[in-house]
């Protein structure tokens, strides 16, 4: 090939505009109506379950060592989940984490849950795609007179979150 047209060859070559580029991938968004079944799932175990002591009434003495509760200031209301559900996803996911980790403490090692363990493990991967893993607090030991009435208390709770968290779900799972 002629010098010259090498060189035409390559002025072409510049002239012609740069190959595109990947399209980037879109981020994980959450998958509510999967959230919705599993948070219906989750609702519904725990509300089977037989609870130990249910005669026995107990008062929260340290209330920094439980698991976090939706509230209002979450911003997990219909209209704010229908512009930004950022707030109330990792309010959910980090509740979703302490109850895990509660599950998995010694206060259960008496009374393993293990499909109840299935379903929120399945729930907070789906949640986690989208806003990461929080971060794990260790628990204190309980002394094992106390496990049955800490289980109480936690499977108490743990309805009650997972009674609001189907709401948020069952909102955003919504038709649009």
């Amino acid at each position: 090939m002629a010098p010259l047209s090498r060189l035409c060859l390559c002025l072409g070559l510049l002239l012609l505009p740069p190959p595109a580029a990947p399209a980037p991938l879109p981020a994980p968004s959450t998958d509510w109506a999967a959230c919705r079944n599993l948070s219906r799932e989750l609702s519904r175990q725990v509300t089977t379950l037989k609870e130990p002591y249910r005669e026995t009434n107990l008062s929260e003495e340290d209330p920094k060592n439980w698991p976090p509760r939706i509230r209002c200031s979450d911003a997990c209301d219909p209209p704010t989940l229908d512009t930004n559900n950022t707030r109330c996803l990792r309010r959910i996911l980090h509740g979703l984490q302490h109850y895990r980790d509660l599950l998995g403490s010694d206060i259960f090692t008496s009374r393993r849950l293990p499909r109840l363990e299935a379903t929120l493990d399945q729930l907070l991967s789906l949640v986690q795609q989208e806003h990461g893993r929080p971060s794990h607090h260790p628990l204190v030991p309980t002394s094992a007179w106390t496990q049955p009435l800490l289980q109480r208390l936690a499977l108490q709770r743990l309805q009650s979150f997972t009674a609001v968290m189907s709401r948020v779900f069952t909102h955003s799972a919504g038709p649009r």
